[in-house]
């Protein structure tokens, strides 16, 4: 047996482990239906303004990226790119949402959008900062919470 560190993963090394871990995973879970979400917002000229990129797994949106540039806001994009999401992840027949947000970003947010904090990681990534966990559970069709 042969160890070796690298501190740069090729893309050929990453598919190789994701193919066994998803090998052994695939007795338990059925992936077949997951997939990638995406929604973006631009402005009259193009200029991406915001978007959302997430993953429906099993039961479960889960919410990698949202963002809104300067510009947008406070004019509602943020609401309105999570619910979409959220609607989408109904059709896709998921029931729940997980995301996860730093201090500094948006823990206010998602609260007043309906939001559940499960757990907070201090000093993540460094010291002073938190990272927050959030869900939201048993998704219905509704409008947006401004």
């Amino acid at each position: 047996m042969q160890l070796s560190i690298t501190h740069e993963v090729s893309s050929a090394e990453r598919d190789e482990l994701l193919a066994g871990l998803r090998k052994y995973n695939n007795q338990f879970i059925d992936s077949c239906a997951w997939g990638q979400l995406g929604l973006f917002s631009r402005n009259d000229k193009g200029d991406m303004i915001g978007g959302l990129i997430g993953a429906n797994r099993g039961l479960w949106l889960c919410v990698d990226f949202l963002w809104v540039s300067e510009e947008a806001r406070g004019s509602g994009l943020g609401s309105q790119l999570l619910h979409q999401a959220e609607q989408e992840a109904i059709r896709l027949g998921c029931n729940s949402v997980l995301l996860d947000t730093f201090s500094f970003q948006a823990l206010p947010f998602y609260i007043k959008q309906g939001y559940t904090l499960q757990m907070t990681l201090n000093d993540f990534p460094a010291p002073g900062i938190q990272r927050h966990y959030l869900t939201k559970t048993a998704l219905v069709t509704s409008s947006p919470a401004n």
